[in-house]
């Protein structure tokens, strides 16, 4: 498997270095709400995020309502938390 699934260590001690992100209550997943001033910085932030998930070939599961984007990361052909997560977690604190 080229990306295996993370422990439950794994997950929690990389969720302690990111900013506010929560394991999923399946453990499966990781999740986080950004907050925006506005739609377009909303849209703004998806539309930088979607160049950087194609370009790692992992998409997130996210929705979107004007100021506010919901993010849950999981490496479905893993079922659960990968390292791509979190470098994709990682990727959006920053670009937030």
């Amino acid at each position: 498997m080229a990306n295996p699934k993370l422990s439950t260590e794994e997950i929690n001690a990389a969720v302690g270095s990111l900013n506010a992100w929560e394991i999923a209550e399946d453990g499966n997943a990781i999740t986080k709400s950004f907050k925006f001033a506005n739609f377009i910085a909303a849209f703004g932030f998806m539309t930088k995020m979607a160049l950087v998930a194609e370009k790692m070939n992992h998409h997130p599961e996210w929705f979107n309502v004007y100021n506010r984007v919901d993010v849950k990361l999981t490496t479905h052909d893993s079922g659960g938390v990968t390292e791509l997560d979190i470098k994709l977690a990682t990727a959006m604190d920053s670009a937030a």
